[in-house]
């Protein structure tokens, strides 16, 4: 079939192909790095005690089968092994069978991931880099051209973002409709970067534009991605800028990136095609009865676009293959912060010894200035966000990290930016306070150097200690 395959496609399929590598390799590399505080057998949330109640076709992972902190950690590894290797684009010099195995593996390993992964892989960005790596895996290599139907799929992906997106916010916070939510915004998102303040700081008819030019992108331009080239091209292009001007502004893991990747897919790129053979009627079959299946699943989530009780970042499968999407219905007028303090003193009392605890990204000490993290998920970091928003967001893993402080221990404390502990001598106590943090502006940071000021708001926790008996690491 001559119209199966776009060959005018094929320098965006690689480099389609090579960012996604990338996004995988840093997916996995969190993992690696973070699990064991966070899902392993002494972790907060941990996997055994997760796939004890919840049946394997509620969750398929293979960690339903078996688990142990060193078979998670080598199946990360291998996740990193593998993007590695699609980066350095092994798949392209494999046959088409051999190279859409080679896609299909980091994509079952995540999953694997994320389905026990529990609230620490309970963002958007999970299950699309799962949606986008499984198209990937029909997207071919250097022995046929791009198909269509695959190409438009990532662009129905893409839509569904950015639309999403927009729709959520037309119906959540009036601040969208005003166009004032970024007079907030980039002072109360989840993890600031280094220039989230000078972002807050612009005069608020920029902030205007900003909120108006938002609503473009992700209401008018994703239309455009089904207009003929090179209308497709300019959309894409737009819409990678806007996901810059995102990146700049804040730290939001690896959503940008993927979102990036998914426009590159839209650009026609001037380029001479090298010369392929025929798509073979195998190929055709499985992407054209892959790509039925996938419409077919798409119902739920075009149906949630329209509804007027539209939901974000919900997974309708437990594969992840078809989702829906949204950012920043909500925005928060005011910024909370939760810091945790511990005190050696054998009595716990106001004017103890409290040392506080300083976490990578999260804002803490008000001189220190933000960093950039992203595209790399610091998880931990991003849930006290959530908990600094409501108590109830921490209670299933809050009390863990406090005894896991209590007892210093090391993987825990590998999370962190600084204990202020020696690893011999743990706290007596651990209390949690809840602070209001606010932007300092430009003549405040230069007479104090301090790029927050923060005020005390109320106890998050009292001063907790370990049970009697309680055996410390």
């Amino acid at each position: 079939m001559e119209w199966f395959t776009a060959p005018g496609y094929w320098v965006s399929r690689v480099v389609f192909q090579r960012g996604l590598a990338g996004v995988y390799l840093v997916a996995f590399l969190t993992a690696a790095l973070q699990f064991r505080a966070l899902l392993g057998e002494r972790g907060m949330l941990p996997v055994p005690r997760f796939v004890a109640r919840v049946p394997f076709r509620r969750a398929p992972s293979v960690f339903q089968l078996y688990y142990s902190d060193r078979f998670f950690a080598a199946w990360s590894w291998a996740g990193c092994a593998v993007s590695a290797a699609l980066l350095a684009g092994l798949d392209a010099r494999l046959p088409l069978w051999g190279g859409m195995l080679l896609w299909l593996v980091p994509w079952a390993l995540y999953l694997s991931i994320v389905n026990v992964g529990q609230t620490w892989y309970g963002f958007g960005w999970e299950s699309l880099l799962l949606e986008t790596g499984f198209l990937a895996v029909f997207l071919g290599n250097d022995e046929v051209a791009p198909p269509v139907v695959v190409l438009f799929l990532l662009r129905w992906v893409l839509f569904r973002v950015e639309f999403g997106a927009g729709l959520i916010k037309l119906r959540g916070d009036v601040c969208w409709r005003r166009l004032t939510c970024l007079d907030h915004h980039h002072e109360t998102q989840p993890m600031p970067g280094p220039l989230s303040r000078f972002f807050h700081h612009l005069p608020k008819p920029v902030h205007r534009i900003e909120a108006a030019a938002n609503h473009v992108t992700q209401l008018v331009v994703p239309v455009l991605l089904f207009a003929p080239q090179p209308v497709a091209t300019a959309a894409a292009a737009l819409m990678i800028v806007t996901q810059l001007w995102l990146v700049l502004s804040g730290n939001f893991a690896w959503l940008n990136w993927v979102t990036i990747v998914l426009a590159l897919s839209a650009l026609e790129l001037p380029a001479t095609a090298p010369k392929t053979p025929a798509a073979p009627l195998w190929y055709e079959v499985v992407v054209l009865t892959v790509a039925a299946l996938l419409l077919g699943l798409s119902y739920r989530p075009a149906r949630n676009l329209v509804s007027r009780r539209q939901v974000m970042n919900r997974s309708f499968d437990p594969l992840h293959l078809v989702n829906t999407y949204g950012a920043f219905g909500s925005v928060s007028r005011i910024r909370y912060e939760v810091v945790v303090e511990g005190t050696a003193d054998e009595v716990a009392r106001a004017d103890s010894d409290w040392r506080e605890y300083e976490f990578r990204g999260k804002p803490g000490d008000p001189r220190r200035r933000p960093r950039q993290f992203a595209p790399y998920h610091l998880r931990l970091d991003w849930m006290m966000w959530f908990a600094a928003l409501s108590p109830a967001y921490a209670e299933p893993w809050f009390g863990a990290l406090v005894e896991r402080l209590l007892e210093n221990d090391r993987d825990t404390l590998r999370l962190l930016r600084r204990s202020p502990f020696p690893v011999d001598a743990p706290p007596r106590f651990v209390r949690a306070r809840l602070f209001r943090y606010r932007c300092t502006t430009w003549r405040e940071l230069r007479e104090t150097g301090s790029y927050w000021e923060r005020t005390y708001v109320r106890d998050f926790l009292p001063p907790t200690r370990l049970a009697s008996g309680s055996q410390r690491r």
